[in-house]
This record gives structure tokens, C-alpha cells and sequence, in this order.
């Protein structure tokens, strides 16, 4: 899919937010839903999404619900670093299938890293382990400030 088309209302993540797919929430509010990355990266792999737009990429989104998804994008990787401690942190969001969009609903990916250990690729990564992201997401949760 390119960086124009129309929103597709049966994406996995509009279906995560209507609850027809399961997911690993970390925290949510009237806005956003941030949730772990069931393929992860790394561990502590979150995903933040709004919850009150449609746009497909950041081309779309209207600044109101941007500026609610980065301000929730950064309490999010602050709860990650203080509940995982990594070396480091990927913060990033793709528009369009060639740049390796795969979900055409906006969304953030926080990838924490780590000296000396690998990472998957993205969209390379098998299925996660539910009671281990489940643990993983209460230890960011319970970071939250």
C-alpha cells in the first residue's frame, strides 16, 4: 500500500480496539492504546496507537490526535527504561508499505535495546510467548509515572 488509499476499518489494529483480536494492553485513555508488540523485536516491544483516528500514516493524522499519541509515546518509553533499563531505545513509525509499513493504522513502535544482544527484524520475528508479554507489560505499567 502506498502513503494514499482509504482506511481499512478491517486492519488488526482497528479490530484490537473493537476487541475482535486479543492483545497485551500496557496502559490506555480516552485516546490511545498502547499495547505490547506480539511479534517483538526485543523485549518491552510496545505499540502505541490512537484510538479516535483514522489515518493510515502521519500524513493523515490530525495534529490534535498526533500530539496525544507523542505525548503518550514518550510516557511510554520513559516507563520502559525505567522498568527494563536498556542501553537503548528505537522509537519509530513507517508510512507505506515501501517503507515497511505492514498495519495501515498510525502507529509507534518503542523497541528497547540492549549491548551485545540481537534483534529481529522487523516484521521477522516469531509469535511471543501471551504470559510473558503479560509480565513484561506489567513491569512498564507499574513504571508509568
Amino acid at each position: 500500500m502506498s502513503l494514499h488509499g482509504t482506511y481499512d476499518t478491517e486492519n488488526v489494529f482497528a479490530k484490537i480496539l473493537r476487541g475482535q483480536i486479543p492483545s497485551v494492553p500496557v496502559w490506555e485513555d480516552d485516546d490511545v492504546y498502547v499495547f505490547m508488540d506480539a511479534f517483538p523485536q526485543s523485549e518491552g516491544h510496545t505499540l502505541v496507537i490512537s484510538k479516535t483516528s483514522q489515518a493510515r500514516n502521519i500524513l493523515e493524522i490530525e495534529a490534535e490526535a498526533l500530539a496525544k499519541i507523542t505525548a503518550a509515546v514518550q510516557r511510554t518509553a520513559r516507563a520502559v527504561d525505567k522498568a527494563l533499563s536498556p542501553d537503548g531505545m528505537i522509537v519509530t513509525q513507517f508510512n507505506g508499505a515501501p517503507a515497511g509499513q505492514t498495519v495501515f493504522h498510525l502507529h509507534f513502535h518503542i523497541i528497547p535495546r540492549w549491548e551485545g544482544k540481537a534483534m529481529a527484524g522487523h516484521g521477522q520475528s516469531s509469535m511471543a510467548d501471551i504470559e510473558a508479554l503479560k509480565a513484561t507489560a506489567e513491569r512498564i505499567r507499574n513504571a508509568l509515572d
